[in-house]
Protein backbone atom coordinates (compact mmCIF):
# COMPACT_ATOMS: atom_id res chain seq x y z
CA UNK A 1 0.00 0.00 0.00
CA UNK A 2 1.23 3.40 -0.79
CA UNK A 3 2.03 5.77 1.71
CA UNK A 4 -0.08 8.88 1.49
CA UNK A 5 1.42 12.25 2.10
CA UNK A 6 0.34 14.74 4.47
CA UNK A 7 -0.52 18.43 2.91
CA UNK A 8 2.62 19.24 5.55
CA UNK A 9 4.89 16.64 3.91
CA UNK A 10 4.07 18.35 0.13
CA UNK A 11 4.40 21.68 1.43
CA UNK A 12 8.08 20.92 2.84
CA UNK A 13 8.83 19.06 -0.74
CA UNK A 14 8.06 22.55 -2.10
CA UNK A 15 10.14 24.60 0.06
CA UNK A 16 12.84 22.36 -0.60
CA UNK A 17 12.72 22.72 -4.21
CA UNK A 18 12.28 26.13 -4.12
CA UNK A 19 15.14 26.45 -1.67
CA UNK A 20 17.41 24.27 -4.40
CA UNK A 21 16.23 26.50 -7.16
CA UNK A 22 17.49 29.62 -5.53
CA UNK A 23 20.73 28.59 -4.38
CA UNK A 24 21.52 26.86 -7.37
CA UNK A 25 23.27 29.75 -9.15
CA UNK A 26 25.56 29.89 -6.07
CA UNK A 27 25.94 26.56 -6.48
CA UNK A 28 26.85 26.60 -10.18
CA UNK A 29 29.00 29.48 -8.80
CA UNK A 30 31.04 27.43 -6.58
CA UNK A 31 31.57 24.22 -8.33
CA UNK A 32 32.68 26.05 -11.47
CA UNK A 33 35.20 28.96 -9.26
CA UNK A 34 36.09 26.43 -6.49
CA UNK A 35 35.46 23.28 -6.68
CA UNK A 36 36.59 22.51 -10.55
CA UNK A 37 39.84 23.57 -10.07
CA UNK A 38 40.68 22.08 -6.70
CA UNK A 39 39.76 18.78 -8.65
CA UNK A 40 42.50 19.94 -11.61
CA UNK A 41 44.66 20.96 -9.17
CA UNK A 42 44.47 17.88 -7.85
CA UNK A 43 44.55 15.53 -11.27
CA UNK A 44 47.64 17.50 -11.97
CA UNK A 45 49.42 17.02 -9.03
CA UNK A 46 49.45 13.60 -10.00
CA UNK A 47 51.26 13.82 -12.96
CA UNK A 48 54.52 14.99 -14.40
CA UNK A 49 53.02 18.13 -16.23
CA UNK A 50 56.34 19.55 -17.23
CA UNK A 51 56.79 22.19 -20.45
CA UNK A 52 58.17 20.77 -23.13
CA UNK A 53 57.63 17.14 -22.19
CA UNK A 54 55.18 14.33 -22.56
CA UNK A 55 52.90 14.39 -19.91
CA UNK A 56 52.52 11.22 -18.07
CA UNK A 57 50.82 10.10 -14.57
CA UNK A 58 53.15 9.10 -12.02
CA UNK A 59 51.05 9.00 -9.18
CA UNK A 60 52.55 10.17 -5.79
CA UNK A 61 55.90 10.44 -6.98
CA UNK A 62 55.07 14.61 -6.70
CA UNK A 63 54.20 14.42 -2.96
CA UNK A 64 57.56 11.77 -2.39
CA UNK A 65 59.65 14.05 -3.65
CA UNK A 66 58.28 17.13 -1.98
CA UNK A 67 58.68 14.94 1.23
CA UNK A 68 62.26 14.78 0.57
CA UNK A 69 62.86 18.40 -0.65
CA UNK A 70 64.95 20.79 1.43
CA UNK A 71 63.26 23.78 0.06
CA UNK A 72 59.85 22.90 0.85
CA UNK A 73 60.26 22.08 3.77
CA UNK A 74 61.78 25.59 4.43
CA UNK A 75 59.06 27.41 3.19
CA UNK A 76 56.26 24.97 5.04
CA UNK A 77 58.47 25.84 8.31
CA UNK A 78 58.29 29.54 7.07
CA UNK A 79 54.83 29.98 6.08
CA UNK A 80 53.68 27.99 9.45
CA UNK A 81 55.94 30.20 11.87
CA UNK A 82 54.42 33.54 10.13
CA UNK A 83 50.96 32.37 10.57
CA UNK A 84 51.89 31.88 14.45
CA UNK A 85 53.29 35.35 14.96
CA UNK A 86 51.25 37.34 12.54
CA UNK A 87 47.57 36.07 13.14
CA UNK A 88 47.62 36.46 17.00
CA UNK A 89 49.55 39.91 16.87
CA UNK A 90 46.79 41.03 14.48
CA UNK A 91 44.00 39.66 16.20
CA UNK A 92 45.20 41.45 19.26
CA UNK A 93 45.80 44.33 18.21
CA UNK A 94 42.58 44.87 16.16
CA UNK A 95 40.88 43.56 19.51
CA UNK A 96 42.68 46.59 21.18
CA UNK A 97 41.12 49.25 18.79
CA UNK A 98 37.81 47.99 18.32
CA UNK A 99 37.69 48.23 22.46
CA UNK A 100 38.32 51.67 22.20
CA UNK A 101 36.51 52.34 18.82
CA UNK A 102 33.42 50.86 20.48
CA UNK A 103 33.77 53.51 23.14
CA UNK A 104 31.59 56.87 22.40
CA UNK A 105 34.09 59.71 21.56
CA UNK A 106 33.96 62.82 19.53
CA UNK A 107 35.13 61.93 15.73
CA UNK A 108 34.39 58.48 16.18
CA UNK A 109 32.81 57.84 12.79
CA UNK A 110 35.76 59.60 11.08
CA UNK A 111 38.42 57.63 12.96
CA UNK A 112 36.32 54.20 12.26
CA UNK A 113 36.11 55.03 8.42
CA UNK A 114 39.89 55.84 8.25
CA UNK A 115 40.80 52.33 10.14
CA UNK A 116 39.91 51.41 6.53
CA UNK A 117 42.63 53.17 4.52
CA UNK A 118 45.63 50.76 5.30
CA UNK A 119 43.29 47.60 4.31
CA UNK A 120 41.44 49.64 1.02
CA UNK A 121 45.17 50.38 -0.39
CA UNK A 122 46.51 47.14 -3.05
CA UNK A 123 49.02 45.23 -1.23
CA UNK A 124 51.69 45.66 -4.19
CA UNK A 125 51.41 49.08 -3.12
CA UNK A 126 51.99 48.80 0.23
CA UNK A 127 54.58 46.51 -0.16
CA UNK A 128 56.30 48.74 -2.37
CA UNK A 129 55.61 51.79 0.59
CA UNK A 130 57.02 49.25 2.92
CA UNK A 131 59.97 48.42 0.61
CA UNK A 132 61.13 52.29 0.51
CA UNK A 133 60.46 52.33 4.59
CA UNK A 134 62.60 49.39 5.65
CA UNK A 135 65.15 50.20 2.65
CA UNK A 136 69.01 49.79 4.23
CA UNK A 137 70.25 53.35 2.78
CA UNK A 138 67.63 55.87 2.86
CA UNK A 139 64.42 54.19 4.90
CA UNK A 140 62.49 55.32 7.76
CA UNK A 141 62.98 52.60 9.64
CA UNK A 142 66.46 52.96 10.17
CA UNK A 143 65.96 56.69 10.25
CA UNK A 144 63.85 56.51 13.93
CA UNK A 145 66.11 53.82 15.36
CA UNK A 146 68.88 56.21 15.18
CA UNK A 147 67.41 59.24 16.07
CA UNK A 148 66.29 57.36 18.77
CA UNK A 149 69.67 56.18 19.26
CA UNK A 150 67.95 52.73 19.54
CA UNK A 151 70.76 51.66 16.97
CA UNK A 152 74.29 52.96 15.88
CA UNK A 153 74.70 50.83 12.66
CA UNK A 154 71.70 50.64 10.02
CA UNK A 155 69.73 47.50 10.27
CA UNK A 156 69.79 45.11 7.57
CA UNK A 157 66.03 45.05 7.26
CA UNK A 158 65.96 43.01 3.84
CA UNK A 159 69.19 41.38 3.76
CA UNK A 160 69.06 39.41 6.59
CA UNK A 161 66.85 36.50 7.57
CA UNK A 162 65.47 37.74 10.80
CA UNK A 163 65.30 41.77 9.58
CA UNK A 164 63.32 40.01 6.65
CA UNK A 165 61.25 37.87 8.79
CA UNK A 166 60.53 40.98 10.91
CA UNK A 167 59.44 43.53 8.38
CA UNK A 168 57.26 40.84 6.40
CA UNK A 169 55.13 40.62 10.22
CA UNK A 170 55.27 44.35 10.48
CA UNK A 171 53.55 44.96 6.98
CA UNK A 172 51.31 42.29 7.02
CA UNK A 173 50.31 43.41 10.45
CA UNK A 174 50.05 47.47 9.38
CA UNK A 175 47.94 45.85 6.34
CA UNK A 176 45.54 43.60 7.75
CA UNK A 177 44.68 44.68 11.54
CA UNK A 178 41.94 46.93 10.29
CA UNK A 179 40.29 43.93 8.90
CA UNK A 180 40.14 42.30 12.51
CA UNK A 181 39.58 45.60 14.08
CA UNK A 182 36.20 46.22 11.75
CA UNK A 183 34.76 42.46 12.33
CA UNK A 184 36.02 42.16 15.96
CA UNK A 185 34.30 45.96 16.25
CA UNK A 186 31.05 44.81 14.57
CA UNK A 187 30.60 41.82 17.17
CA UNK A 188 31.29 44.36 20.09
CA UNK A 189 27.75 46.36 19.21
CA UNK A 190 26.12 42.98 19.21
CA UNK A 191 26.55 42.52 22.62
CA UNK A 192 23.44 44.15 24.92
CA UNK A 193 24.50 47.55 26.96
CA UNK A 194 22.49 46.14 29.61
CA UNK A 195 24.93 43.50 30.60
CA UNK A 196 27.96 45.77 30.95
CA UNK A 197 25.39 47.87 33.10
CA UNK A 198 24.08 44.86 35.26
CA UNK A 199 27.73 44.54 35.82
CA UNK A 200 28.47 48.27 37.39
CA UNK A 201 25.73 47.63 39.42
CA UNK A 202 26.83 44.31 40.89
CA UNK A 203 30.38 46.34 40.89
CA UNK A 204 32.45 44.19 38.37
CA UNK A 205 35.22 45.81 37.62
CA UNK A 206 36.75 46.47 34.42
CA UNK A 207 38.71 43.57 33.65
CA UNK A 208 35.93 40.99 35.41
CA UNK A 209 33.63 42.69 32.82
CA UNK A 210 35.66 42.20 29.93
CA UNK A 211 36.67 38.16 30.80
CA UNK A 212 33.22 37.72 32.35
CA UNK A 213 30.75 39.23 29.43
CA UNK A 214 32.95 40.65 26.55
CA UNK A 215 35.00 37.71 25.99
CA UNK A 216 32.67 34.91 26.42
CA UNK A 217 29.66 36.43 23.89
CA UNK A 218 32.88 37.47 21.53
CA UNK A 219 34.41 34.00 21.27
CA UNK A 220 32.06 33.17 17.73
CA UNK A 221 33.25 36.61 16.29
CA UNK A 222 36.98 35.98 17.32
CA UNK A 223 37.22 32.64 15.93
CA UNK A 224 36.05 33.75 12.54
CA UNK A 225 38.45 36.52 12.51
CA UNK A 226 41.53 34.12 13.40
CA UNK A 227 39.77 32.15 11.02
CA UNK A 228 40.01 34.70 8.08
CA UNK A 229 43.12 35.99 9.09
CA UNK A 230 44.97 32.14 9.10
CA UNK A 231 43.66 31.21 5.66
CA UNK A 232 44.76 34.93 4.27
CA UNK A 233 47.98 34.22 5.96
CA UNK A 234 48.69 31.28 5.14
CA UNK A 235 48.29 32.17 1.51
CA UNK A 236 50.84 34.74 1.77
CA UNK A 237 52.27 36.19 -1.65
CA UNK A 238 52.76 39.95 -2.55
CA UNK A 239 54.72 41.10 0.14
CA UNK A 240 57.28 38.55 -0.07
CA UNK A 241 57.21 38.92 -4.28
CA UNK A 242 57.78 42.80 -4.03
CA UNK A 243 59.53 42.88 -0.39
CA UNK A 244 61.77 40.11 -0.75
CA UNK A 245 61.55 37.96 -3.44
CA UNK A 246 61.82 34.99 -1.13
CA UNK A 247 65.18 35.72 0.18
CA UNK A 248 67.94 36.01 1.70
CA UNK A 249 68.67 32.96 0.25
CA UNK A 250 65.13 31.50 0.41
CA UNK A 251 64.24 32.62 4.25
CA UNK A 252 61.01 33.89 3.28
CA UNK A 253 59.75 31.92 0.82
CA UNK A 254 55.99 31.20 1.48
CA UNK A 255 54.48 27.99 0.32
CA UNK A 256 52.42 30.40 -2.14
CA UNK A 257 55.59 31.27 -3.77
CA UNK A 258 57.12 28.00 -4.17
CA UNK A 259 54.63 26.67 -5.79
CA UNK A 260 54.32 30.14 -8.04
CA UNK A 261 58.47 29.53 -8.97
CA UNK A 262 57.19 26.03 -10.36
CA UNK A 263 54.53 26.95 -12.02
CA UNK A 264 56.71 29.68 -14.19
CA UNK A 265 59.55 27.19 -14.68
CA UNK A 266 57.33 25.39 -15.94
CA UNK A 267 56.65 21.93 -14.19
CA UNK A 268 53.20 22.10 -13.44
CA UNK A 269 52.88 18.68 -11.49
CA UNK A 270 55.29 19.69 -8.93
CA UNK A 271 53.61 23.10 -8.51
CA UNK A 272 50.06 21.77 -8.33
CA UNK A 273 51.18 18.92 -5.65
CA UNK A 274 52.63 21.75 -3.77
CA UNK A 275 49.29 23.86 -3.47
CA UNK A 276 47.60 20.91 -2.71
CA UNK A 277 49.68 20.86 0.49
CA UNK A 278 48.60 24.38 1.08
CA UNK A 279 44.87 23.97 0.78
CA UNK A 280 44.83 20.78 3.06
CA UNK A 281 47.13 22.38 5.78
CA UNK A 282 44.62 25.74 4.60
CA UNK A 283 41.02 22.95 5.62
CA UNK A 284 42.66 21.01 8.38
CA UNK A 285 43.06 24.74 9.94
CA UNK A 286 39.63 25.42 9.05
CA UNK A 287 37.97 22.73 10.84
CA UNK A 288 39.59 23.16 13.89
CA UNK A 289 38.85 26.66 14.08
CA UNK A 290 34.82 25.93 13.51
CA UNK A 291 35.63 22.48 16.18
CA UNK A 292 36.94 25.78 18.75
CA UNK A 293 34.05 27.60 17.91
CA UNK A 294 31.40 25.30 18.19
CA UNK A 295 29.19 26.72 15.85
CA UNK A 296 25.63 25.51 16.31
CA UNK A 297 22.46 26.09 15.45
CA UNK A 298 20.22 27.85 18.50
CA UNK A 299 16.94 26.00 18.78
CA UNK A 300 14.26 27.87 20.96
Amino acid sequence: MSESWSPSRRDFIGEAREAFLFMLPLLLFVFGLIVVPVLGTLADSLFRDVTFLPEKFIGLENYLALARDPAFWRSFRFTLFFVAVSVPLEVILGLLIALVLNEPFPLRGFIRASLLVPWAIPMAISGRIFELIFNYSYGAANFLLRLFQITVEPVNWLGSEMGAFSALVITDTWKTTPFAAIILLAGLSAIPEDLYGQAKVDRATLLQRFYRITLPLLKPVLIVTFLFRTIQALQIFDYIYVLTGGGPGGSTTSLSLFAYNYFTSGDFGYGSASSVILFLIAFALSITYLGLGAFRRQTP
